[in-house]
């Protein structure tokens, strides 16, 4: 479960793309903050699940917020100034049937490494789920919830723009963002949530409710760096909405006596212009630790790590 926002210049204080994520994990798993530096691949690639061809050329650096025991990233921003983070979301299509192939965090790492704008990052994606294909757990196998599988939707900005990308298996749709966006663990493009949405998701209880807060946040303009950072720490949804047991945008969700998901990490970014960007970053949840903000790009973040 996870939440992600983004507001382009037109509709924030400093003018600037701000975009925001919180990255929402079983309570077991320990993810970690750091700078993954420029690289030439010398030979195929690793992923969670599978080797890919190489990357031709040199990738970017990026600021990673990483579950460990995976390759990919929940969410991220290269030196470019492009940001992406995915969600979970369920279709008509089963995704425990499919063979292991990309996962949507790796999804999110190779975007970030490849793409130099958002534009691009769509295609990257694009084509990596042509190629590729989707499938494979998204949960430690080691871990207190092995072997859960899920399609990813992203959100992927730049400074100038911003898409959202929705998927079921190999099939996507992309809506270009005009303003600000918010998405959940939901489908939420019109006409592919007409036809993909899984027909029997608890939506209702225990997703719309964050989805409709981060809604709300976004309407409240302009937005700004501090008004991201509250949502990001809230348990408003609850409250507003009705949902129940802990599924608030900082999540401590909880089924029966036993917490099932938890924020583990959260991240906004300020998308200035390529190599002038700024991001604010915490592990665990937002309501009870700080944001250490962290230069990307040229102005330095190289040597940055967390966790």
């Amino acid at each position: 479960m996870c939440d992600a926002l983004v507001a382009l210049g037109s509709c924030t204080a400093s003018g600037a793309t701000l975009f925001a994520k919180n990255s929402d994990r079983p309570p077991d798993e320990v993810q970690r903050v750091r700078w993954s530096a420029a690289r030439r691949d010398r030979g195929r690639l690793q992923a969670t699940h599978i080797e890919l061809a190489p990357h031709h050329g040199e990738t970017l650096g990026c600021l990673l917020a990483q579950p460990t025991w995976c390759w990919g990233a929940e969410h991220g921003v290269n030196e470019a100034g492009v940001a992406i983070g995915n969600e979970a979301i369920y279709t008509t299509l089963d995704p425990r049937t499919a063979a292991p192939a990309l996962i949507g965090m790796d999804l999110v790492r190779l975007g970030l490494e490849r793409s130099s704008s958002a534009a691009e990052a769509v295609g990257v994606i694009l084509d990596l789920l042509d190629g590729y294909g989707q499938g494979g757990a998204g949960h430690d196998p080691q871990g207190s919830q092995p072997g859960v599988a899920y399609w990813s939707s992203f959100l992927i900005a730049d400074p100038a723009s911003a898409y959202v990308v929705e998927t079921s298996g190999s099939i996507a749709a992309v809506e270009q963002v005009h303003d600000v966006r918010a998405v959940s663990n939901r489908t939420t493009i019109p006409a592919f949530d007409a036809v993909h949405r899984h027909p029997s998701q608890p939506v209702e209880q225990l997703v719309d409710p964050r989805w409709h807060a981060s809604n709300r946040m976004l309407d409240a303009r302009p937005v700004n760096v501090e008004a991201m950072q509250q949502h990001l720490r809230s348990h408003d949804s609850c409250a507003a909405d009705g949902c129940s047991d802990g599924w608030s945008v900082c999540m401590h969700a909880v089924e029966g006596d036993r917490l099932v998901q938890v924020t583990a990490s959260s991240m906004i970014a300020e998308l200035r212009s390529a190599g002038d960007c700024s991001a604010w970053v915490l592990l665990g949840h937002p309501c009870s630790h700080d944001y250490a903000e962290v230069a990307v790009g040229a102005a330095g973040g190289t040597a940055f790590s967390m966790g």
